[in-house]
């Protein structure tokens, strides 16, 4: 089958795209409200796009009735958020928090989830993530007739959980990703977990 995306709407294009282009690693932000309470939601899609500054990128659609997504308005406005990797036992809490609330609404709240102190970072990260980022705005653009937002933030702290860090004998750090067992994104209402780990050397 091939597909010609000039003969297809945008709807179709984003359906035949999420559908192909899989899995996506799933980023679960925590954002602050005008009224101090915390955003959640969860986006898929979502990349590592820099290492110096030490970047990553999300993009965002708007809300059902045409308005930005309340994770856009809070970093434009407070400049700070935290980007969670879901588990597999988070799978459910993390889909709960994609309903759409009214804004200051909190889906931290509303599912019962718990927070920690982020060590000196300014906001809270949920206290059975085992990976979570502490993110400052690095940029916002605006691309294609949406508009979609790209928001480019840069990760200044990072939570690992100690249990998923395999031993070694040197300074460097690997993550046991079994033991993390994220969350990925498919299409439709479909996710998917790792079952298996190839390892295999890059040429010199």
């Amino acid at each position: 089958m091939i597909i010609d995306f000039d003969q297809r709407t945008p709807r179709e294009r984003y359906i035949q795209t999420i559908q192909t282009l899989i899995p996506r690693p799933i980023a679960w932000v925590l954002s602050e409200n005008e009224n101090g309470s915390f955003n959640l939601a969860p986006f898929s899609f979502f990349t590592a796009v820099c290492a110096d500054p030490a970047l990553v990128m999300l993009s965002l659609g708007h809300k059902p009735d045409g308005n930005l997504k309340d994770t856009r308005t809070n970093l434009e406005s407070r400049g700070h958020c935290v980007i969670h990797i879901p588990d597999r036992s988070m799978l459910e809490a993390m889909n709960a928090s994609s309903a759409t609330l009214d804004a200051g609404e909190s889906e931290i709240d509303k599912l019962g989830l718990k927070l920690t102190d982020f060590d000196d970072f300014r906001l809270p990260r949920l206290a059975d993530a085992k990976v979570a980022y502490g993110c400052s705005l690095y940029r916002i653009e605006e691309i294609g007739a949406g508009p979609q937002s790209l928001i480019f933030a840069e990760i200044q702290r990072l939570y690992i959980d100690d249990a998923i860090l395999e031993p070694r004998d040197d300074d460097r750090i690997k993550v046991d990703t079994m033991k993390l067992d994220p969350v990925a994104r498919l299409g439709a209402n479909e996710y998917a977990f790792l079952h298996e780990v190839t390892h295999l050397r890059r040429p010199d």
